[in-house]
């Protein structure tokens, strides 16, 4: 399988993953910590799978960019957790980093 389908499984991963971990309450609620850490089990598997052709730097920055990202969306809409412009303007440069690292990068698996 491509790198960066993994690599988008194990975003994916880590965003359910850390959706349920606010969801356990401070891991005080069984199954949704149960969850969160098969997510993250399974997400760190898939990352280091990724990571054999995928440069590390690269791929962390993806991930990370990316699930800092998606995780600040689920926050808000989700948990209705409130962004303020500085927060917002340091997402968009996440943002752009990803962004930057994909189109310019040549140090990317392709």
């Amino acid at each position: 399988m491509n790198a960066y389908a993994l690599l988008a499984c194990a975003i994916a991963l880590e965003v359910l993953a850390t959706s349920l971990l606010k969801a356990s309450d401070g891991m005080t609620r069984l199954w949704p910590t149960l969850g969160a850490m098969l997510g993250y089990g399974v997400c760190f598997w898939l990352l280091s799978i990724v990571m054999k052709t995928v440069p590390t730097g690269i791929a962390y920055a993806i991930w990370s960019g990316v699930g800092i990202v998606l995780i600040s969306l689920i926050g808000l809409f989700v948990f209705k957790q409130k962004l303020d412009l500085p927060a917002l303007i340091g997402i968009g440069l996440i943002c752009a980093g990803v962004v930057v690292i994909n189109v310019f990068s040549r140090s990317t698996a392709h």
